[in-house]
């Protein structure tokens, strides 16, 4: 905000982890208090909250196409805004970032990308060797001993005529081949974009001095910025995948406080349910995009590393990837956020379903999400897979059937299989030891009633039976049905609840077209 002219000049944000502080630059300091809270200010980018937050997000890699458009509709436009497309090394593993930038390359739009990087890959395991090589690197680049001598060296070789300017040829061809090897500048150069960096992200006149020089050039541009999640916060320095999303803690320790006797969440049940199956069956493997702790995951790649590929963020590719392992007769699961399994909708129909590959698709935060708001609500699934041919949809009533359906899903092998279940606690309901596999299709009654029937599907059951009792005092009485399955239906029970009862209420937490 300081070197550029915003709201004029237009900064869009990927996904928005980074955006904390531009809000509070940008009037809504007063109100970060609220955020992530109903009414309140978005956790992410979000256009109608101000006229700062130049394009929505919430999942990753969409900047650089964003920006790209913005930067061609001002040409159109004849206008002379900036447009900067802030980034992090966790959204460089998707391949939309890609397509962009090799895009911006043969447009030649006026465009700087700024790359946060602070090697954390949105907290996915990339290759300690390959940050190691890097970070070697930049210390050498950011040195001020080298600096100094790079600087005396071409003072010198300046003062050679025609000699010099040869041994300085040599000299950028020398740093060129090193930062080939080691750096991905000449990648960046490669499709088209003026590479400078590294630059220390921490400093400030530094970052300054270097927008201000380079938002005047042609052309696209991309800035790589080193930085280290946390700096400053000991805490957050010490525990970065704990302290990446936080609930209220205390500020000295970092520590949120417990509360007691709360049932363990869905994905620590899903997590380790799925270490016990991999002890039992040597080709069930786990696939993360760049979420292994958020999707439970983490506990197989603590027991059973070998059995467990995080991808970074890469929906797509985790799950055709997936479906490559199940053509050598593994049986992959992937476990993914409901929301984010949108963005591999094509891989789930042509590499999964088509083809008939038994790939399990277990999505967590099925369902509304809360603070994460609309971008990560997963309130669309049932509809988007019901319409693929040959899917199998299940969604647990609490955590002993989710247990069931993830068992039952790695033992079905008729083509793709998937189970979805919520964000936060679990009920805390008795778990018996060992798994059960249920019947492809079959519902459950669990509660008879004369007067109407509650089809509920999911975490939507617990509240049917609430409500059953509710009408109950009410002198009425409820049937209610635990459907399990979304595709296929019970049919038979539902030529019978149909003969039945007069009225039948269908409860799930999805949209209501094509639920």
């Amino acid at each position: 905000h300081y070197a550029f002219q915003t709201p004029e000049d237009k900064l869009v944000w990927d996904v928005g982890h980074q955006a904390y502080p531009h809000k509070i630059l940008t009037g809504r300091k007063g109100r970060m208090e609220t955020i992530r809270k109903l009414g309140g200010l978005s956790g992410f980018l979000k256009r109608t909250e101000s006229e700062f937050d130049t394009f929505g997000a919430g999942h990753a890699s969409t900047a650089i196409s964003a920006a790209l458009g913005i930067a061609a509709a001002r040409d159109l436009e004849k206008k002379n805004f900036k447009v900067v497309a802030i980034v992090g090394d966790g959204s460089m593993t998707g391949g939309m970032i890609y397509e962009a930038m090799n895009n911006a390359g043969v447009l030649k739009k006026n465009l700087i990308v700024v790359l946060n990087d602070n090697q954390m890959g949105s907290l996915s395991s990339l290759e300690p060797s390959v940050w190691s090589f890097h970070n070697y690197f930049t210390k050498m680049l950011t040195h001020p001993t080298y600096n100094k001598f790079k600087a005396n060296v071409w003072d010198l070789t300046g003062k050679l005529d025609a000699f010099g300017d040869r041994l300085r040829m040599v000299a950028q061809q020398m740093e060129r081949g090193i930062k080939a090897v080691v750096t991905p500048g000449m990648l960046f150069e490669a499709l088209g974009f003026r590479y400078f960096g590294p630059i220390n992200g921490h400093n400030v006149v530094k970052l300054v001095e270097i927008f201000r020089q380079v938002k005047d050039l042609n052309g696209p541009i991309l800035i790589h910025v080193i930085t280290e999640k946390g700096k400053g916060y000991a805490p957050a320095e010490r525990e970065v995948t704990r302290l990446h999303g936080v609930t209220p803690f205390d500020k000295i320790t970092g520590i949120s406080p417990k509360k007691n006797g709360q049932p363990p969440a869905y994905t620590d049940i899903f997590g380790k349910a799925l270490v016990e199956i991999c002890k039992q069956n040597k080709k069930v493997i786990g696939i993360s995009a760049a979420m292994s702790d958020g999707t439970g995951l983490i506990h197989l790649h603590e027991e059973m590393p070998e059995r467990f590929f995080d991808v970074g963020i890469a929906e797509p590719h985790a799950v055709t990837f997936a479906a490559g392992m199940a053509t050598e007769g593994y049986i992959p699961v992937v476990a993914i956020y409901s929301t984010f399994m949108q963005r591999a909708f094509d891989q789930i129909v042509h590499d999964c379903a088509i083809q008939k590959l038994h790939v399990v698709l277990a999505m967590d935060r099925g369902g509304l999400v809360g603070a994460d708001g609309a971008t990560h609500h997963g309130t669309l699934d049932y509809s988007f897979l019901r319409c693929i041919p040959g899917m199998v949809i299940m969604a647990p009533r609490d955590e002993q059937e989710l247990r069931d359906m993830l068992y039952t899903a790695v033992n079905y092998t008729q083509g793709p299989i998937s189970l979805r279940y919520p964000r936060g606690h679990a009920l805390g309901v008795p778990v018996r030891e060992g798994f059960q596999q249920l019947e492809i299709g079959k519902a459950e009654t669990v509660r008879t009633g004369n007067d109407i029937a509650l089809l509920a599907i999911g975490n939507m059951v617990p509240h049917a039976l609430q409500a059953a009792e509710e009408l109950s005092r009410e002198g009425i009485e409820a049937e209610v049905v635990n459907m399990r399955f979304v595709k296929p239906l019970d049919e038979e029970l539902l030529v019978s609840l149909s003969r039945r009862f007069q009225t039948m209420m269908t409860i799930e937490d999805n949209v209501v077209q094509g639920g």
